[in-house]
């Protein structure tokens, strides 16, 4: 069911700061910082030949990714990221194998403007996975 991984996202405390890191020191290629307020984060892409790395900062107060910072002062691995054909399909299924798809159950927009789910990471070994459809 699961595709390609589309990106693996980073929560980091300094944006500009981890930006100007993979740039710099890894040469890599550093999208321009994109406001997401529905999903309450500053993304910036970093782009690499076979996959993507988000990097994910607090917008606002009530971003999610405020208390992943608190628990993870040095930022880290927030969630990693895979495709599927059809987002409606892939929830089904799973909702069928008992895992949990986080929020309402229905997608959302995400950063690339395409239908996106999370899914609980205590159903996937401790890890919060994004599901989003190509």
């Amino acid at each position: 069911m699961i595709g390609r991984l589309n990106h693996v996202a980073i929560a980091v405390p300094d944006l500009e700061a981890a930006a100007a890191q993979y740039s710099t020191a890894l040469g890599a290629k550093v999208g321009a910082p994109q406001d997401e307020p529905d999903h309450g984060v500053t993304v910036i892409f970093i782009e690499l030949p076979n996959t993507k790395i988000e990097l994910l900062y607090p917008l606002g107060d009530n971003s999610p990714i405020n208390g992943f910072l608190e628990k993870n002062p040095s930022g880290g691995i927030h969630h990693v990221c895979y495709e599927v054909d059809d987002i409606i399909a892939a929830r089904d299924h799973l909702k069928e194998t008992g895992a949990r798809v986080l929020g309402s159950g229905e997608p959302k927009i995400g950063a690339h403007g395409k239908p996106v789910l999370f899914l609980h990471p205590k159903d996937f070994n401790g890890c919060l996975v994004e599901l989003e459809q190509v």
